[in-house]
């Protein structure tokens, strides 16, 4: 299991690397950096050849992507998904990429008038920044630093000011605005003292109900200190990379729920020391937050196991009528549970103010979901077609 670990490769160490490899990345092709993944190739045609050259990525987020959304991809590089997200989403839609690459920016930049030309419509717009820390608009702070060059401690001091400003008035993605995170191969190239600040930031942005679609490098043991010092591998998307459970975990943590492994490739992308380092993708969702209401609905889990149990504990058993809150008996009518479950709503609707707080995993008597509702009987001779 992974834990956050600082005592690895610096922040420092391993940004300065992965800046300066994917600089490289972006003048001249790397194939040491990327998985071989098979994209729609609708999506393809008017994307120019040297961003098609350039993609360094493990797998295909864009098709969790849908028309009308508010897309952050997190690592953009040369804007390869953000061009197919374009497309997807529409002119009614939005598309940002965050990368801290200036080589990477000036490839994506360069592109978005040529590909906005090609499908008639401009949704796409590529921001410098660290996608740990969504809030700092590094082109911002560059402004800035051109007008007021930092010379000693007063000016290290003034800087810091205004980059808690820009954090607070101007920040690069604000709270609850994207609709979808996508990430291509990027998350495990973070520092490990950062990856739990990236998971949090990824969390903030999202919109309630919003999802998360990233594929990147999982391991299949941890990686040693050998491995996590050694920046180079960091940068080639080695030693950075979390364990399949670990990812998950990071995700949990975080605050998302409804987590998927939705592809998982069998044969390791590299093997290191025994290690085998594949691509993976994860989905996961924000819930909201709300008070765990009881109003007496019910689901009653469909299978195929016997029983399964959510994360908060709750578990259901194959056929039975289980007791759930108004929140949860939302979560699961939602994606990804929706085909798991039969939703059982009360006779008589239940008021806020005299519901009650659930938080116990227990069985729903028939009888309280039908509380308040007179006793019906059906006539079957009355009835003019069978069932």
């Amino acid at each position: 299991m992974d834990g956050f670990n600082d005592t690895h490769a610096t922040n420092a160490d391993v940004r300065a690397e992965v800046q300066d490899r994917y600089a490289d990345g972006a003048n001249a092709v790397e194939a040491a950096l990327c998985c071989p993944v098979d994209y729609d190739p609708q999506y393809l045609k008017i994307i120019p050849q040297d961003v098609l050259d350039r993609d360094y990525g493990c797998g295909d987020p864009s098709r969790y992507v849908r028309e009308g959304d508010v897309v952050l991809d997190l690592g953009s590089g040369g804007g390869k998904i953000c061009f197919i997200a374009s497309q997807i989403v529409g002119p009614e839609g939005k598309v940002i990429g965050v990368d801290m690459t200036d080589d990477m920016l000036e490839l994506a930049r360069n592109n978005a008038p040529v590909i906005a030309e090609r499908v008639g419509y401009a949704n796409v717009e590529f921001r410098r920044g660290h996608i740990e820390d969504l809030k700092t608009d590094l082109d911002e702070l560059n402004k800035w630093l051109a007008q007021n060059p930092v010379k000693d401690a007063g000016g290290m001091e003034d800087m810091e000011a205004e980059i808690l400003r820009l954090q607070t008035e101007l920040p690069m993605i604000p709270d609850n605005s994207i609709d979808v995170i996508v990430s291509n191969c990027v998350l495990n190239l973070v520092s490990d003292s950062k990856k739990k600040q990236l998971f949090a930031e990824m969390h903030r942005v999202l919109k309630v109900g919003g999802r998360v679609a990233v594929s990147d490098i999982v391991s299949d043991e941890d990686s040693p200190e050998s491995l996590k010092q050694d920046a180079r591998l960091w940068s080639g998307c080695i030693s950075g990379a979390l364990t399949e459970e670990g990812f998950g975990e990071a995700l949990e943590q975080a605050g998302f729920h409804g987590i998927v492994i939705d592809k998982f490739e069998m044969e390791p992308w590299q093997i290191v020391e025994g290690i085998e380092y594949r691509s993976a993708t994860y989905l996961a969702y924000k819930a909201p937050d709300k008070k765990e209401l009881d109003k007496n609905q019910a689901v009653i889990y469909l299978g195929p196991f016997l029983e399964t149990t959510d994360d908060h504990g709750i578990v259901y058993r194959r056929g039975i009528r289980t007791a759930v809150s108004e929140k949860t008996f939302n979560l699961l009518k939602a994606e990804p549970y929706e085909d798991m479950f039969a939703y059982i709503e009360p006779a008589v609707e239940v008021a806020d103010e005299i519901a009650f707080t659930c938080c116990t995993s227990k069985t729903r008597d028939p009888k309280d979901t039908k509380k308040g509702a007179p006793k019906l009987t059906t006539d079957p001779s009355q009835s003019s077609s069978c069932c």
